[in-house]
């Protein structure tokens, strides 16, 4: 334990050296917060403080899917670099090494949520706070799961143009079809069937089910069970595929194994379709925020200027 504390704080500082991994964990989540809560809010919900509040919760998911991108990026670059095989002549093994690299993007996402609600309510002058506990746990959860998922890549992939392309491929998925830049409730039917298949989509759900309904974390049951799922499979296979050198090769059974970590979400996702829940409380806070938007004004006869 001592030694995985060790190596997070020291994957903190490079973390914070290192400009792809500021980018996508600084710069990117603020600028789709004034995008989507300071221009999208203002259009949908003009002088209604609420829809700050609405469109937070794909703001919130944005903040925390970029584990999985600048992660992937950060791991392959320290292989690549030689940086990785310094830290294996420590006495750590890689359970400790990943475990290292959760924490340490767990608390560096911490404070960019807190800027985040603090613009919202101070600057874009959100009217409510959501529920923060149900906010709290989505954010632990989610930036578990998606960093342990950026080391399925990072672990399967030898190169960094691979680990961006394959990065670009999971991430429009994650972003277009989860809900995080439409709703789920105006795509086609067989993309909403789809979606809850992919685990961004629990997590734009239970924030925005925390924001919206402010519903905890005792509400979120199916997006907790997922995300949790998937992190337990996701981390025990990038421990068991692990590469320290450059040099060593992913083969075709260890890029299987990590397709394994889908199979929580294709349970999950199944049952959510025929008996779960999840999916109609979503529709009645989709029609929560279509009530909250305000009536446009009857438009004023002209009066005829001859009478």
């Amino acid at each position: 334990m001592r030694n995985t504390w060790i190596l997070t704080v020291e994957r903190m500082r490079l973390a914070l050296r290192s400009r792809p991994f500021i980018f996508f964990s600084l710069v990117m989540p603020l600028v789709f917060e004034f995008l989507y809560c300071g221009l999208f809010a203002r259009i949908f919900w003009p002088g209604n403080p609420a829809g700050v509040r609405i469109m937070m919760g794909p703001v919130l998911a944005i903040t925390v899917m970029g584990s999985f991108w600048g992660l992937s990026i950060q791991l392959v670059m320290f292989r690549e670099m030689g940086i990785l095989r310094r830290f294996r002549l420590a006495p750590v093994g890689a359970g400790a090494m990943l475990a290292s690299s959760i924490l340490s993007n767990y608390f560096l996402t911490l404070p960019t949520v807190v800027v985040e609600f603090l613009i919202a309510k101070w600057v874009l002058q959100m009217d409510l706070w959501g529920n923060l506990l149900g906010v709290w746990a989505m954010v632990t959860l989610g930036s578990i799961t998606f960093a342990s998922l950026g080391l399925i890549v990072a672990s399967v992939t030898s190169t960094m143009q691979t680990t961006q392309a394959v990065n670009n491929l999971i991430w429009s998925a994650f972003l277009f079809l989860s809900g995080a830049t439409l709703p789920l409730q105006i795509l086609p039917g067989w993309l909403q069937h789809f979606s809850w298949y992919l685990p961004a989509t629990y997590l734009v759900t239970g924030f925005q089910r925390s924001m919206i309904a402010y519903v905890g974390p005792t509400q979120l049951g199916p997006a907790i069970l997922a995300l949790t799922s998937c992190t337990l499979i996701a981390f025990v296979i990038s421990q068991q595929l692990f590469r320290w050198e450059p040099e060593a090769k992913s083969t075709t059974r260890a890029k299987l194994w990590a397709l394994s970590t889908i199979i929580p979400f294709l349970l999950i996702g199944t049952w959510e379709l025929w008996h779960g829940e999840l999916h109609k409380s979503t529709r009645a806070d989709f029609q929560l925020m279509q009530r909250m938007n305000p009536p446009h004004p009857p438009s004023q006869p002209q009066q005829d200027p001859n009478r």
